[in-house]
């Protein structure tokens, strides 16, 4: 039996997912996009149930790439039910999502999930009554404590269609029953089809193109049109009006206050963290733990006790021992050379990568399950507009500091493809990786406190111009900041533990292979000597125009296999001698905007494609080497010294 699991987000659904599930879960890309479905096998009232956990959406009339995943799930993907996990405090925001799914005419139960968070705060919910107006089982649940969960699986087996409906104003019902005559056959049903064309949702026609000749797709556009000029607000409003006016009906029919909800430790922890002042110090706070966590402890210790003890004295030395009786040359720096693919590729995707994804990985899960992801976003929203981003992408920029691959994969956490590109062209350009902000930190601390902020200044201000004029420029729309705030919650470690397993799976598979590819790159370059010929080729550059000695061509090369090995190398210059102040605050302000290291470089063609990968490293590189050359004509004309 095939379930999908369906409710607004932040309503315990991957909890859920993750009690029912336990083990044997894949995370996997939806086909086209980079947002992630969770697949995995539960056993409920006895029953084998492949469970998908899909996107949280707030409507199914999609306005963001998580909403149109859902939607295609259910409308090319159809399971033999629906569970609709709905949180119970908040009721009127779960019918509007259950009054769509009635009209698609999928077999669907409720779940009220955090039920024990509404009776805290008063909400008493009357199963039956909601039960009898949908048409459809109704139970209650608390995931986190796996509550009612026996219920749920017994109410499965009688998931049905609701016979609940809305009545919309008769024009559009009138439209909606022409338009559905005209409909293919489809998992749905063709009057919910038709009322997602008539509220404009664009995203629909891929789907009827290729199922309806052109001539009937225009009939359906003249329609809509028609329909369209006989009001006067969108239709898009005016339908989900009458469908919130129902919600509101049913939420009133079926739930009432017992008495006045009484203030907890969790709800004033939750207003504090939102606070115009106190919310400050306390995002400051929860920052600091995550980069300290992450960035010092995943970036550095156990990074350091992999890579120098694990590998340095264990298996590089084992593997070099075996491979080097390989006869040929090739063949043995293939596997245990300067780029082979033991010495290299695994020892930098499992030695260095994976304990940063890894940390990465449980601290969002306890931003995610906590409830405070949505108030980090809320805190920062302001700043981040002023780049054309919303505050949900402060997250992806912060743990750049920690490490920019990583970085890149949780820009899927931003609902438009605009908002991803964007975020992911400034990490590569402007945030450094934690390995390579301690070099850099380093020799910053041989110079003056004006050097320091020259350096801070001009990147900042990189940052935010770049932010500012590209997202002007790359096409598309910017998602609304529209968040709904759960209450703060301690997380479940067993559900923390699942999706924390279930996501480094996903690495394993999914982007180690990248790192084995980029290794193979190099090896092929080194071998016909073009490493050498891409040195000379840059010397004239890096010496004539940013006033930098010869030697520091390789550290930009070497920068790009590793971000700290290029900091490294003009650290080492550096220490012998061979760079004065203003060259030091050159070659940093330089290597900090230059390209990404080779990991990110292929991260970020998994998640965003070769051609936006190609055209971001094509703006990054001279972008870099021009600011680097400029810092160094203005800061030689006014003869400034350090």
């Amino acid at each position: 039996m095939s379930v999908l699991l369906v409710g607004n987000p932040n309503v315990g659904k991957s909890v859920l997912f993750g009690q029912l599930t336990r083990r044997y879960v894949t995370v996997s890309n939806y086909p086209g996009t980079t947002v992630e479905v969770t697949r995995g096998t539960a056993q409920m009232d006895g029953a084998r149930i492949q469970l998908t956990d899909t996107p949280g959406v707030n409507s199914l009339l999609p306005m963001s790439e998580d909403e149109r995943v859902t939607r295609d799930i259910l409308l090319s993907d159809p399971a033999d039910a629906v569970i609709q996990v709905a949180d119970a405090k908040n009721l009127k925001r779960a019918l509007f999502l259950s009054l769509q799914l009635a009209e698609m005419g999928v077999p669907f139960l409720l779940d009220l999930n955090m039920a024990d968070e509404a009776r805290s705060r008063g909400v008493e919910i009357r199963e039956d009554v909601l039960s009898e107006a949908l048409g459809v089982p109704v139970v209650s649940t608390v995931a986190t404590q796996r509550r009612g969960l026996g219920a749920l699986g017994e109410a499965l087996h009688g998931a049905r269609p609701s016979g609940s409906s809305v009545r919309y104003p008769d024009a559009i019902e009138e439209a909606a029953g022409r338009i559905a005559e005209q409909l293919p056959e489809a998992p749905v049903s063709r009057r919910a089809l038709a009322l997602t064309l008539l509220a404009g949702d664009e995203s629909l026609r891929p789907w009827l193109a290729g199922r309806l000749p052109a001539a009937e797709l225009e009939s359906l556009d003249r329609i809509v049109r028609e329909t369209s000029s006989r009001f006067g607000e969108p239709l898009g409003y005016v339908v989900n009006r009458a469908r919130m006016a129902e919600a509101e009906r049913l939420a009133a029919l079926a739930a009432h206050w017992r008495r006045a909800p009484q203030a907890s430790a969790t709800s004033v922890l939750g207003r504090l963290s939102m606070h115009p002042i106190w919310g400050v110090p306390f995002l400051l706070a929860v920052l600091f733990l995550i980069y300290e966590f992450v960035g010092v402890f995943g970036a550095g210790t156990c990074v350091e006790f992999l890579e120098s003890t694990v590998f340095g004295k264990a298996i590089n030395p084992l593997a070099t021992k075996i491979f080097g009786a390989i006869p040929v040359p090739l063949l043995r720096d293939l596997m245990v050379g300067p780029y082979g693919v033991v010495t290299m590729a695994l020892t930098y995707a499992i030695a260095i990568v994976l304990p940063i994804v890894g940390t990465f990985f449980i601290a969002f899960g306890i931003l995610e399950d906590s409830g405070y992801l949505p108030r980090l976003a809320v805190m920062m929203n302001r700043v981040m507009k002023t780049m054309g981003l919303n505050g949900k992408a402060v997250l992806p920029m912060v743990l750049g500091l920690g490490c920019d691959t990583m970085a890149t994969m949780t820009t899927r956490i931003l609902e438009t493809r605009k908002e991803r590109l964007l975020v992911t062209l400034l990490l590569a350009l402007g945030v450094p990786c934690s390995a390579q902000l301690g070099v850099m930190l380093g020799m910053l601390s041989g110079l003056s406190a004006g050097a320091m902020l020259l350096w801070v200044g001009i990147v900042t201000a990189v940052i935010f111009g770049v932010g500012a004029i590209a997202s002007r420029v790359i096409p598309g729309d910017s998602s609304d900041f529209i968040l709904e705030l759960p209450p703060i919650r301690v997380p479940a470690l067993g559900n923390l533990a699942v999706k924390t397993l279930a996501r480094i799976e996903w690495y394993l598979k999914e982007a180690v292979p990248l790192f084995i590819l980029g290794t193979l790159l190099l090896f092929a370059l080194d071998a016909f000597h073009l490493i050498g010929a891409l040195e000379k080729l840059a010397s004239p550059l890096v010496v004539k125009f940013m006033g930098l000695p010869r030697e520091a061509t390789s550290a930009f090369i070497v920068g790009f296999l590793r971000r700290d090995y290029g900091a490294a190398g003009f650290f080492t210059l550096a220490r012998d001698g061979k760079l004065d102040a203003v060259q030091i605050l050159v070659a940093l302000t330089t290597i900090t905007l230059f390209i990404p290291c080779i990991a990110n470089f292929f991260m970020m063609i998994k998640e965003q494609g070769l051609r936006a990968a190609a055209v971001m490293v094509a703006f990054i590189v001279p972008f870099a080497f021009g600011v680097g050359g400029m810092l160094n004509l203005i800061l030689r004309a006014l003869k400034v010294t350090f």
